[in-house]
């Protein structure tokens, strides 16, 4: 994965959008958990950051994921994520858009949060519990 460029890391990404979810973490186990309250900055439509490129502008936390970062967040990825399962040597669902050449194949297969999310600016921090979803596989 080190010796990927730019570009091919890019397109290791599924465009499922579960990354941006706000996540929960259990102090004491370590448990994350999904909620559907996204970061501000999530097109719910696209499943795509409407910032990217300055994402860090808008939402400095935004955390950067690169070969040197992944061991440490492999914890909070989600379980279908590709950088994840090369990481751990395991192949690409038949849905990722590398395998079928089509970016909405990760929508159709349903593992996408399209339509699912609220975002973090109608949700107070206090009610986000309240919102804790299975990861969509």
């Amino acid at each position: 994965m080190s010796a990927m460029t730019r570009p091919e890391w890019e397109a290791l990404c599924d465009g499922c959008g579960k990354c941006c979810l706000n996540k929960l973490e259990d102090e004491e186990t370590g448990e994350v958990e999904l909620t559907r309250v996204a970061c501000r900055l999530l097109d719910d439509a696209t499943c795509q950051c409407s910032k990217y490129a300055n994402r860090h502008d808008f939402v400095p936390e935004c955390i950067v994921l690169t070969p040197k970062t992944l061991e440490k967040n492999l914890y909070w990825l989600p379980k279908t994520c590709a950088y994840r399962l090369i990481h751990l040597g395991k192949p690409l669902p038949q849905w990722h858009p590398l395998r079928t050449g089509d970016p909405e194949s990760v929508h159709r297969a349903g593992v996408s949060v399209r339509g699912l999310t609220l975002s973090e600016l109608s949700v107070d921090d206090d009610d986000w519990e309240d919102h804790i979803i299975e990861e969509p596989l």
